[in-house]
C-alpha cells in the first residue's frame, strides 16, 4: 500500500499540486487520471522520488519515503517497477537483455537465475521464445510488453505505469489493461497508474482519483465514474461520443 497525504508542490511562483491525498491499495489497479497539464505525472514524480514534495507525506507501506536516507530510499527503489510512456526499452540490447538489466543492477542472482527468471517474466506478458529479438523488431504493442516484462522482472511490491496505452489500437490497449490488471492481481501489487484513456478507466479503475489543476476533485472506481454529476469530470469523461453513449446506457438502466 501507498500513501499520499495532504502532498503539495510549487514550481516558482506556480503550485502544481495542491494538499492531494490518496491510498493506493495493495493488489488493486488504482488510476490517476486528469486532463494534460492537470499535475498527475508530476504526482508520480514526486511518489518515486523524482521531485521533491514541499510538504506532506509519501509512505510507503508504513515508511515515509522522502524522510529517508539515502540507502532507506534505494532500498524502497528495489521494490518499485515502472513502465515509462514510451516503454524506453535499449534499442541496442536484445529484449533478454533488456528485461535482465534491473537484475543485474539490483541483485545478485546467478546467470542461470536470471535467464530463468527472464523467461518467466516474457511469458508472463506472452513473448515467449522472444529473447533475441531487438525492439526495433518489435510492434508498437509487443514493445509494451516487453517493457513491462521489464517492469515485473525485480518482483516489485510497487508497479508504476505512465499512460501504458499511449501510441497504441483500441484493441492492443486491451491486451496491456488486462495484462497489468492480471499480473496486479497474481502477484498483489500496488499498482498505479497514470492514464487519460477513458477504456482503461472502465475497464480496470479499482479506485480512482481525478486530479482537475492539482487539486482532488474526485475519487471512486470504474461503477462510480458511469454516474458521477461531478461537472468538471463529466466534461472530461464524457468528451468523446462513444462514452456519452455509455453513459446514457449505464443511466438508464
Amino acid at each position: 500500500m501507498i500513501e499520499i497525504k495532504n502532498i503539495s508542490k510549487s514550481f516558482g511562483d506556480r503550485k502544481v499540486i495542491d494538499d492531494v491525498s490518496f491510498t493506493f491499495e495493495q493488489g488493486k489497479t488504482n488510476l490517476i487520471i486528469g486532463e494534460s497539464g492537470s499535475g498527475k505525472t508530476t504526482i508520480m514524480k514526486l511518489m518515486v522520488g523524482l521531485h521533491e514534495i514541499d510538504c506532506g507525506e509519501i509512505l510507503y507501506d508504513g515508511q515515509n519515503f522522502p524522510t529517508l536516507g539515502v540507502k532507506e530510499k534505494q532500498e524502497v527503489r528495489k521494490k518499485i517497477g515502472m513502465l515509462f510512456q514510451g516503454g524506453a526499452l535499449f534499442d541496442s540490447q536484445t529484449l533478454e537483455e533488456n528485461v535482465r538489466f534491473p537484475l543485474d543492477m539490483f541483485t545478485d542472482m546467478t546467470k542461470e537465475e536470471k535467464l530463468d527468471r527472464v523467461n518467466f517474466c516474457l511469458d508472463k506478458v506472452q513473448l515467449t521464445n522472444r529473447n533475441n529479438l531487438y525492439p526495433g523488431e518489435l510492434s508498437g504493442g509487443m514493445k509494451k510488453r516487453a517493457a513491462l516484462a521489464r517492469a515485473i522482472a525485480n518482483n516489485p511490491q510497487y508497479l508504476f505505469c505512465d499512460e501504458p496505452n499511449s501510441g497504441l489500437d483500441p484493441k492492443t490497449s486491451i491486451v496491456i489493461d488486462n495484462l497489468i490488471q492480471s499480473l496486479t492481481k497474481e502477484f498483489n501489487i500496488t499498482t498505479v497508474v497514470i492514464t487519460h484513456d477513458m477504456n482503461s478507466v472502465v475497464e480496470i479503475g479499482e479506485k480512482i482519483l481525478y486530479i482537475y489543476k492539482g487539486k482532488p476533485w474526485w475519487t471512486g472506481n470504474s461503477q462510480d465514474i458511469l454516474k458521477t454529476t461531478n461537472p468538471e469530470l463529466v466534461d472530461f469523461v464524457f468528451a468523446s461520443g462513444f462514452m456519452k453513449e455509455v453513459f446514457n446506457a449505464v443511466n438508464k438502466k
